[in-house]
This record gives C-alpha cells, structure tokens and sequence, in this order.
C-alpha cells in the first residue's frame, strides 16, 4: 500500500473526492476542510493499492492537481486493518511488479542534480579502490563498491533515455562523467604524492595481482555482469526493493576501475590505462542498456496489464 497526501483547492475537492471514494482500490479515505495552508485548499489522505497508484495518479492530473495543488506519496509499512486488505485484492497484478512512474520520475530527477556528499562518496570510494589495486587486497575492492553512489546516476540516465527525457538524460551523464573526472583526478593527485613519497611506483601496480588483476582485464563475463547488474538494479529501484542495490553495488567494477586508472596513471603503469578505462565504460554502457530495456519491457508489461484489467469503481 502507499499512502497518498494530497493539498486540493477548494473548487477541486468535489472531483478529488468523486475520483478516490468509489475507487475500490482506495482505503482510509480522509478529507479535512482547510486543512492544507500552502497551497491553501483541503487536505484529503488516503492508503492506495500500490498496482492502483499510477491509473489514480494519471487522473489526479488530468483534474490539474500536478499544477494547482500537491501531491505527496509515502510507502506504508503495514496496513493490517480490512479494508486494507480489500483494496488490494481489488488492484490488478502483485504489489512488487506495480509502477508508480510519477515516483520513478521524481527519484530520478532528485538524484541526477548531484550533490557534495555525491562527489565526497565517489572519490572515497575511488580512493578505497586504489589502495585496493595497490595492496592487491579483494576485500576493499568490495568496500569500495558498496561506498560508490554512481549507480544512482546510471539509474537517472536509464530513466531519461527510457522515457524521452533527455533534459534528465543529460543532466545524469554529465553527473556521471564529472563524477567519476573528479574522483579520478583526486585519487590521481594523492597517488602522486605516494609515488613522490616512494610508497608505489609502477612494478607495484604493474606486479601479478591474483585478487584484483580483473579490475584492468575486461572480458566478455564484465559485459554480461553488467547488464545483469542494471537490470537488478533498476527493478529494486521500481519495486521500492532498496535492499537489493547492495548486491548491485558489489556486482560492479565501475570504481575500482577508476581507481586502478589513477594509480596506474600516477605511477607510470602505462599497460593499464586502456584496459582500466575500458572496464569502466564497459560497466556504465551495460548498466545503462540493461536498465532502458528493463524500464520499456516494465511499462509494456504493465501497459498490456491495465488495459486487460480494468480498476472497478
């Protein structure tokens, strides 16, 4: 179930309340009069079957109340009453393959604007990894991994060239490149440091790395990895499955490529750049491709599901 909170102008109360009260989809219908102060008008709650969610939230629309009022969805945590329960036996398909692409939407433009705690995350991580390609160690390759945020912006990206949104397309792949410019240019800049230092020269990166030495290898299996990696992250993502992008994190070697590029820069191991970069890009195409095909096949699925099976009013 989601819980929708909705600020209706007055002289659009009437129809909000005419659309939600019939919906055999909708529990816990509220409405207090006046009780929204900015945008002043009614405030009217109500629980929604997940499946019902999207149809409702089209309609809501269609009344003008994207523009003239608000719209706020909340995930509720468990709604044991009856009539709870009756709605969602009355929403079409199962809870976990419903998607609300007004949320999709919104997500996917919160996360494509960046942020400082976007760029300190990545370069950490980019750090973490370097120092994992320096003392061949697998278990901060994998720590790595999992500080890295950047699957967020291959996330916004997907969304945008799925959706024809290319204002967001590009606003995520400008995230992304001058994410991954920075970290790399930091990590780079604090490995010469090391170099300078004689703590790493190039047999250091250059020597048999058993652990790690796959991070400036790609193959085929990368590319099947990551396509595999962006479908899952992409249905955790519509699903509200966030617990699952853990193991997408971990299944990626975007950053620990970057950080294999910086040293290997830094020190002088020129036989690595090639191999470093082209894991990257491997990684990020792939992530992006699985996730575009995996949100069109979602929406005709769920398409083909709303048109077979009618919400009853």
């Amino acid at each position: 179930m989601l819980h929708l909170r909705l600020a209706v102008p007055p002289d659009l109360s009437d129809e909000v309340l005419a659309l939600l009260e019939p919906n055999h989809a909708v529990a816990n219908l509220a409405l207090t009069r006046g009780g929204s102060l900015k945008p002043a008008g009614d405030l009217v709650e109500a629980d929604v079957a997940r499946e019902a969610t999207d149809d409702l939230l089209r309609a809501l629309d269609r009344l003008g109340l994207h523009d003239r009022g608000g719209i706020t969805i909340l995930a509720v945590e468990a709604s044991p009453s009856r009539n709870a329960v009756a709605a969602e036996k009355h929403a079409p398909g199962a809870p976990d393959d419903a998607v609300v692409w007004d949320a999709v939407r919104d997500t996917a433009e919160g996360q494509s604007h960046g942020s400082w705690s976007y760029y300190a995350f990545l370069c950490l991580a980019t750090l973490i990894a370097s120092v994992a390609v320096v003392t061949d160690s697998a278990i901060l390759v994998v720590g790595a991994m999992v500080v890295g945020p950047e699957f967020s912006a291959v996330a916004s990206l997907s969304v945008g060239l799925a959706l024809g949104r290319r204002r967001l397309a590009a606003r995520a792949l400008g995230l992304l490149v001058r994410g991954f410019v920075i970290a790399i240019a930091l990590t780079t800049l604090i490995a010469l440091a090391a170099v300078a230092a004689g703590w790493i020269d190039a047999s250091t990166v250059a020597s048999p790395r058993p652990l790690t030495g796959f991070i400036w290898r790609p193959d085929r299996w990368s590319l099947v990895v990551a396509v595999l990696a962006g479908a899952a992250g992409v249905l955790s993502t519509t699903a509200g499955r966030s617990n699952a992008l853990v193991g997408v994190f971990i299944s990626v070697t975007t950053v620990p490529a970057a950080g294999d590029f910086s040293v290997a820069l830094a020190s002088g191991a020129w036989s690595q750049l090639g191999g470093a970069a082209a894991q990257l890009g491997v990684n990020i195409v792939g992530m992006t491709v699985a996730g575009v095909l995996t949100l069109l096949l979602q929406r005709a699925l769920w398409d083909r599901l709303r048109r077979r099976t009618a919400v009853p009013a």
